[in-house]
């Protein structure tokens, strides 16, 4: 990390003038959000993440603040299936532009393509990271073939007791099919 560049309160301006990449290992628990979502938070676990600031020219007024956030972790989540951990790479790729205030990111979101993010004079680079990580998560994380054949027997044998005890509902209509003898 450059000597003046801390994460968590970066002037975007100036970061994008410097042209700098900002690289980082960051360990999850600093990232306590996503770190919830993990199965068997480890100490060594971290994220790998890179920031790029750029500025572009635009017509009638001062350049745009670009940032580009890549990143990469393969944390520990719950499979929905067998219930153990299943390791689950999570991926960012992503480019956003900065604009002056809240008022103007209302107006331009619906034409804009790219995300974006309001200036402020000291930008949580961290918390967007973790906001784009928890996005990237997988809805149901799965193994592909689960290690151990899951067990589904939360109430099966008392659903079968259940069924067994009940009358079948047509069993009445089945006696008025029979013929009369």
């Amino acid at each position: 990390m450059s000597r003046h560049l801390h994460a968590q309160r970066l002037n975007m301006r100036v970061f994008a003038q410097e042209g700098v990449p900002l690289v980082e290992i960051t360990p999850l628990q600093n990232l306590q959000r996503l770190a919830q979502e993990i199965q068997g938070l480890e100490p060594d676990l971290t994220v790998r993440w890179r920031a790029t600031g750029e500025l572009r020219p635009r017509a009638g007024s001062d350049d745009d603040v670009w940032l580009r956030l890549e990143a990469r972790a393969t944390l520990p989540l719950t499979c929905q299936r067998c219930m153990g951990a299943v390791a689950t790479v999570v991926e960012v790729d992503q480019w956003y532009r900065f604009v002056a205030d809240e008022d103007i990111a209302m107006l331009e979101d619906d034409q804009s393509e790219e995300d974006l993010l309001v200036m402020a004079p000291q930008f949580d680079l961290l918390e967007v990271l973790e906001d784009e990580l928890l996005m990237a998560l997988p809805l149901v994380p799965m193994h592909e073939t689960c290690p151990e054949t899951p067990v589904f027997s939360a109430g099966e044998s008392e659903l079968a007791q259940q069924e067994d005890a009940k009358p079948h509902p047509f069993a009445a209509l089945a006696q008025l099919k029979k013929p009369k003898q």
